[in-house]
């Protein structure tokens, strides 16, 4: 009974932590400040990111970001699975995690699970550099499907900045069109 007891605590403390843990981000990045997510709504191409378990084998990565009724926003990320040879998607929801001017946010395609979405540089609302919960998440966006060099070369130096290897850069072919743009 003692030793359920003590799993019992354990397992919460785990969940609990994992939970809070997933919506922040690496400790040397900064969110954008003055954020305006009227402006950042709309579809953006993913130029290049660090690959993970979700986007592994994915080209033509696409997000598209469109505002809920209440105030929370839909993220709807697809993309090209070159070696399964079919496209994908997936629909999740992103919530400020502070007030609605700081680019600190949190998505979730996983019910109560979140993981952390920080714009940390952002062009004009034409091109952002987002850091996830820590220096295992890192994308290069754009509203086209190419970036400018010295834009992308400003990214790479504040994600260095950041403490990111940016030699794990994954860079994302763009050469066709998804059946999930609107």
């Amino acid at each position: 009974m003692k030793n359920r007891i003590i799993f019992t605590v354990l397992l919460s403390f785990v969940l609990f932590n994992s939970m809070i843990s997933c919506s922040s981000m690496p400790e040397k990045a900064e969110p954008v400040s003055q954020f305006d997510i009227n402006r950042y709504l709309g579809t953006w191409y993913e130029i290049a990111r660090f690959d993970y378990r979700f986007e592994k084998d994915l080209d033509k990565a696409v997000a598209q970001y469109s505002l809920n009724a209440d105030g929370s926003v839909k993220v709807v990320n697809s993309g090209y699975n070159f070696k399964k040879n079919k496209w994908v998607s997936a629909t999740g929801t992103a919530k400020f995690r502070g007030d609605n001017d700081t680019a600190a946010l949190k998505v979730s395609f996983f019910g109560p699970f979140y993981a952390g979405y920080n714009v940390v540089a952002l062009e004009d609302y034409k091109y952002a550099l987002v850091a996830g919960k820590n220096l295992d998440y890192l994308w290069i966006l754009s509203r086209e499907k190419t970036i400018p060099e010295n834009i992308q070369r400003n990214f790479i130096s504040k994600a260095q900045e950041i403490g990111y290897d940016t030699s794990k850069l994954v860079w994302v072919k763009q050469d066709k069109k998804s059946p999930f743009d609107k």
